[in-house]
């Protein structure tokens, strides 16, 4: 009984000393934190159990700080579809959201030089595709057949005290060619769950250029092996050529390129920027007061204000 009680225990936010309901805490590792305050922290914070009380309360007073770069952040370019990497060109900042109105969602806003490295990862999945035999019994083919999906991510490696990565996902849905993995008979048709029959491959439709020969925008497809196959000896092992080749795939595979392209130049932008500014300053003749001096930061002679090699 005692120790039932203490379950049901009235406890208190160890940050803002409010009563925490019952299934409201949020354990750290020397005390409790209510959902009002565990909701201001980072999104991309994951370590709030081994977090302690002092470590917590440092991040929200870091994220109430954040709430002012957000109010001076003006965005200057927008990529992504749900969750998009917005950059502040002029500020050398970005940050990234899933919220339709971010200004008020606090998001964490990064100098371009917190970023250590992007990548895309597209994630592969398969289901093997059977079919019902005439007892109505589950079957594989032989060689066994798959209909593979994929996702798309960016994960952005950062230097932030609080968290060390970003990752979201670019694809709302899983990017298949909706493909049935139940069939009637060993020899049925391809279809999509929608019921409708897919031709064979290599058969191409009256009128069709096959996606493989020419994708879209009329240039070969990028030099990789498929990952999942696709033909096997003549026979249809998997969908997977026919999804990489279509047109979702290359535009998410497209925008997460882009995105990390992005990033990485920015980032090595802000890297050359503040390189040129630690540059050790040389002495040098100024051509309208003629004394030797060390510019400025502003380029400008110490001694009379001109600006030399302007």
């Amino acid at each position: 009984m005692a120790l039932f009680g203490k379950l049901f225990e009235k406890k208190q936010c160890s940050i803002c000393g409010s009563d925490i309901g019952l299934l409201g805490n949020r354990k750290l590792e020397d005390g409790n934190c209510c959902k009002a305050c565990a909701a201001k922290l980072s999104p991309w914070f994951s370590e709030r159990r081994q977090s302690t009380v002092e470590d917590i309360k440092a991040q929200l007073e870091y994220r109430e700080a954040n709430q002012d770069q957000v109010a001076a952040f003006h965005a200057t370019r927008t990529l992504g579809e749900s969750t998009k990497v917005i950059l502040d060109e002029d500020a050398g900042k970005f940050l990234v959201t899933s919220a339709r109105n971010w200004q008020s969602a606090n998001p964490d806003v990064l100098s371009f030089s917190d970023v250590t490295g992007c990548n895309l990862d597209i994630d592969e999945d398969r289901t093997e595709i059977e079919y019902k035999d005439r007892e109505g019994n589950r079957q594989s083919f032989s060689p066994k057949r798959y209909a593979y999906s994929y996702d798309f991510y960016i994960v952005i490696h950062v230097n932030n005290p609080y968290f060390n990565e970003i990752r979201f996902k670019l694809n709302n849905s899983k990017v298949d060619n909706d493909e049935e993995i139940l069939l009637d008979s060993p020899t049925a048709m391809p279809r999509s769950r929608s019921g409708v029959s897919r031709p064979t491959p290599g058969a191409a439709r009256p009128g069709a250029v096959r996606p493989s020969a020419v994708p879209p925008g009329g240039r070969p497809m990028p030099g990789r092996a498929p990952m999942g196959g696709g033909m096997m000896g003549g026979a249809r092992v998997s969908n997977a050529d026919e999804v990489r080749a279509s047109l979702e795939y290359q535009q998410y595979e497209q925008m997460g390129q882009e995105i990390r392209e992005a990033l990485l130049q920015v980032r090595q932008e802000a890297r050359d920027t503040a390189a040129a500014a630690n540059a050790p300053k040389t002495a040098v003749t100024c051509p309208y007061c003629g004394a030797t001096t060390t510019p400025d930061a502003s380029g400008c002679c110490e001694f009379c204000g001109g600006a030399i090699g302007g």
